[in-house]
């Protein structure tokens, strides 16, 4: 099963996939509302405004794994994405993205490597995954790694269908 046919949920709780995002390149982050990497939000949707007419998308799945920065509920998820940083991205329900609860999506890209040759958990918040327009994994950036930086940015570049 590839990555866009993975069931998930929206953040209201319908159900739903990353299919109707096939053909575009994704970057698939792990967010959360109180973490000293919050901030991130907006370079992420810096990324979604500067990119998302060309066939890309940021894609945020929130989590409450870690310290548990995410407590809030979808509702209070929303409202603070939406007036704090003006998230226009898509925003899906909260998973784990490690342990034995590891959301199906989540065990499929902790397989891919960082620039490291490292697989394996999701180190914090804002650990971020690069999908091609094809579904596939290209690239991991681990949570201290900017939205905005460059190595980033190429990878996106490189990643927009043609």
């Amino acid at each position: 099963m590839g990555i866009h046919e993975i069931p998930v949920k929206t953040l209201d709780g319908q159900d739903s996939s990353l299919g109707s995002l096939a053909g575009n390149a994704l970057l698939v982050v792990n967010v959360a509302s109180k973490c000293g990497l919050t901030p991130q939000y907006s370079g992420l949707e810096r990324l979604q405004e500067r990119f998302g007419g060309q066939g890309f998308s940021v894609v945020g799945f929130p989590c409450n794994q870690f310290a548990g920065q995410e407590p809030g509920s979808a509702e209070e998820i929303q409202t603070f994405c939406s007036t704090t940083y003006g998230v226009t991205f898509p925003l899906f329900e909260k998973i784990d993205v490690n342990g034995e609860g590891r959301h199906p999506l989540y065990a499929e890209l902790t397989k891919t490597a960082d620039a490291d040759g490292e697989t394996g958990d999701v180190q914090w918040n804002f650990e971020k995954f690069l999908v091609g327009a094809d579904g596939e994994v290209l690239a991991r950036f681990r949570p201290r790694t900017e939205p905005e930086d460059e190595k980033v940015v190429k990878a996106i570049e490189a990643a927009l269908p043609a």
